[in-house]
């Protein structure tokens, strides 16, 4: 191919699959293996949103469900984008992900706009039932790399 190429993806489909703690450090962790995931294969998934809406998802998975089931992370990629999904054991689906918002968050509270991030941020969203429970997913599209001067 002559030319330069707009952005570097992935030559194949890659996953991560991990299982994290149920409680709050599952968060941070969430957020270094995508980190990690995107940078290992230098991605062009946009990294800081995908850290964003990784925590939104783990979060919600733990303070949503009951026990101490573990959560699972898995991270799949591709050369169109990203998606990420949260597993967790409970198969309820979650709050207003898909569904039209019927009143907007009160932005004086602490907590409610975790999914209306996703929805905002994510090319695409949902959920599906699992054998164990639920998986609650986002897709992020590679993002073209800026051009840059010559130097």
């Amino acid at each position: 191919m002559n030319g330069s190429t707009l952005h570097d993806r992935p030559p194949s489909s890659t996953s991560w699959r991990v299982a994290l703690p149920h409680s709050a450090a599952a968060v941070p962790v969430a957020r270094a293996l995508v980190r990690s995931a995107l940078a290992d294969v230098e991605h062009a998934a946009d990294s800081d949103t995908a850290e964003l809406l990784t925590a939104e998802l783990v979060a919600n998975a733990v303070e949503h469900t009951p026990g101490d089931t573990p959560i699972e992370l898995v991270v799949d990629l591709h050369p169109s984008g990203c998606q990420v999904e949260v597993h967790d054991p409970d198969p309820a689906p979650p709050g207003h992900l898909t569904r039209p918002l019927v009143e907007e968050p009160d932005p004086w509270q602490e907590h409610g706009r975790g999914l209306l991030l996703i929805r905002a941020l994510s090319s695409s969203c949902g959920h599906r039932p699992t054998a164990s429970g639920k998986a609650v997913w986002f897709r992020l599209a590679v993002v073209p790399a800026q051009r840059r001067p010559h130097q």
